[in-house]
């Protein structure tokens, strides 16, 4: 398992994310070179950690049509309605399992931090992903404790 942290760097708020602003994932780039070009489809995330980083943008972007067009079609619900007044704040990559180019199938875990109404809370999670003809998709998640 690797193990590596990002940069700890407060998300753009919704509105406030431009291809010029640094990516919320945490990697040292602009949204429109990093997480960007996957969200508008220009992309497709090469590995499961990518694709995590991404979706995490997207939370934080609130794209909704992203997070959904990257779940698992057996997982994915309906809908998905984000509530609005969550600001995420930084995303921690811990450590990954396979997701490589040249595998099917992969984990990572993360922690995600964020404010919710004023209180601050953690998400520390370990997700599956796997492989839809070629195309990394979220599978689901364990809550880590």
């Amino acid at each position: 398992m690797a193990s590596r942290s990002a940069r700890s760097r407060r998300a753009p708020a919704p509105g406030e994310l431009t291809a010029a602003t640094p990516c919320p994932c945490g990697l040292p780039a602009v949204y429109g070179e990093c997480c960007g070009r996957f969200h508008t489809g220009e992309a497709q995330a090469p590995t499961a950690e990518l694709l995590m980083r991404s979706r995490y943008s997207a939370f934080a972007a609130g794209d909704t049509e992203y997070l959904l067009r990257t779940w698992h079609p057996d997982t994915r619900p309906p809908e998905l309605d984000l509530d609005p007044k969550t600001v995420w704040e930084g995303l921690e990559i811990t450590g990954t399992t396979d997701g490589s180019p040249f595998h099917t199938t992969g984990t990572v875990t993360f922690r995600a931090r964020y404010r919710r109404r004023g209180q601050r809370g953690e998400l520390h999670e370990r997700s599956t992903f796997g492989r839809i003809d070629g195309a990394w998709v979220y599978i689901d998640g364990t809550f880590v404790d």
